[in-house]
């Protein structure tokens, strides 16, 4: 009989992880498209986009039961079973924070204002930006695992989280502009609006944080 745990990692103790992210992935990316649903106030294609979200979020949701269900309590692995748990909830609250912020826009068909359109496309893209550089960190743990934890695979791996950060960061400066932006126009439509657009912005760069807190758990791993 064919050993259930080698048939859920395989060769690699962190392929479903890396799996999970790549779903994680898909479900952030959707947030483009979506946005440019939003500002051309085409709802109908906003809805689809939000549903083609909560699929990709409930997907990642089966394959994070499905991890935690067959991962033992002790297993000999290269890498802690609480830290690739750690790393399991970082990159689902990725998707999660998707789905929220699409499901916050179309509950209240939330219009975004022309004047921070352009803007808004540019943060969205920034923060999906910094979940891309945070699943490459992901994907390098193959490697890092088949080299021993080797130092010039650390190395590798150390420079993608500085390409991260500096993702993470220019999320950050989108998002301050944006906020400035929008504050210099806020009185110009009802005082919920905007508070709800404040929020929108905010959780989009709760997005960009999570994606680099999964990247970066990557170093703890290294630390271990």
């Amino acid at each position: 009989m064919a050993n259930p745990i080698l048939s859920l990692f395989g060769h690699s103790p962190i392929k479903p992880l890396q799996n999970h992210m790549q779903t994680v992935l898909q479900c952030v990316e959707l947030l483009v498209p979506f946005f440019q649903a939003v500002i051309k106030e085409d709802w109908d294609t906003v809805e689809k986009t939000y549903n083609s979200i909560a699929k990709f979020e409930s997907h990642a949701d089966d394959q994070k039961q499905d991890i935690r269900l067959h991962l033992p309590k002790s297993l000999f692995m290269p890498i802690n079973r609480s830290d690739l748990i750690q790393l399991l909830s970082k990159q689902d609250k990725i998707c999660n924070t998707a789905k929220d912020i699409a499901g916050l826009m179309l509950g209240r068909k939330q219009i975004v204002p022309k004047k921070i359109a352009v803007d808004m496309t540019a943060y969205v893209k920034s923060a999906v930006a910094v979940a891309i550089e945070a699943k490459v960190v992901i994907d390098e743990l193959d490697e890092l695992i088949g080299s021993g934890f080797g130092s010039r695979e650390i190395d590798r791996i150390n420079r993608c989280i500085t390409k991260l950060e500096k993702a993470e960061d220019k999320n950050d400066k989108r998002q301050i502009s944006l906020r400035s932006k929008l504050h210099e126009i806020e009185t110009n439509f009802p005082p919920v609006d905007a508070v709800f657009m404040y929020k929108t912005i905010e959780a989009i760069g709760h997005l960009a944080d999570h994606a680099q807190s999964a990247g970066e758990q990557i170093q703890v791993i290294i630390a271990r």
